[in-house]
């Protein structure tokens, strides 16, 4: 069962505004509209693929994530949901990968695993869109709190998430520090750097 921490994170995040990047992941797109979104949390991010006529595979490894996501899209057949992993997901071919503040949590030893899943899921020209998180982050620390979050966090330095792209044209890349609450009013400094990339053929 998931913490109230957790909880928490999902009724604050249901119907978050739309990143620019993801806006620019899906104006980056060809012609074939199949997305999978990477630790779907409340579904935010499938709401705004669907309204630009996308189909969706979403997974998340929090039961209650897809619990929330089928009653948000239950009378919707081109959304397509699964408790997974990162390990464990069965990638299918995608035109645009959107991994948002989800690859945090894949454990450093699965993450080599799981990036090339990624990268082999994308057809050519496909979209990557996501975040890796820095060194400087409250989450990278000892204060992070393991036993009410996720246990594993991956992070990465910039040059080492600038390397995951050799294989890609990158569109947008930008770091994102800033001060702040979590939706349960911890203190927080946040630590990003995001990604938007377009696969070479």
């Amino acid at each position: 069962m998931p913490s109230k921490e957790i909880l928490k994170y999902f009724d604050a995040t249901v119907d978050r505004k739309t990143r620019d990047d993801l806006k620019l992941a899906v104006n980056l797109v060809d012609d074939i509209k199949v997305a999978i979104d990477c630790g779907c949390g409340a579904g935010s991010d499938i709401s705004f693929l669907r309204s630009q006529d996308f189909i969706v595979h979403a997974f998340d490894i929090e039961a209650e994530s897809i619990s929330l996501c089928r009653k948000r899209f239950e009378d919707d057949r081109d959304v397509l949901l699964s408790q997974a992993s990162f390990k464990t997901y069965s990638y299918p071919s995608a035109s645009l990968v959107v991994a948002d503040a989800s690859l945090f949590f894949c454990p450093k030893e699965d993450f080599g695993e799981v990036w090339r899943k990624i990268t082999n899921s994308l057809i050519p020209n496909g979209v990557f869109s996501g975040s890796f998180l820095g060194p400087e982050d409250t989450m990278a620390g000892p204060d992070y709190n393991k036993e009410s979050y996720w246990p594993d966090v991956l992070v990465l330095t910039e040059e080492q998430v600038k390397k995951l792209f050799s294989n890609y044209k990158i569109e947008s890349f930008s770091e994102h520090r800033t001060s702040g609450k979590t939706p349960d009013g911890e203190p927080h400094q946040w630590h990003i750097f995001s990604v938007v990339a377009k696969k070479a053929i």
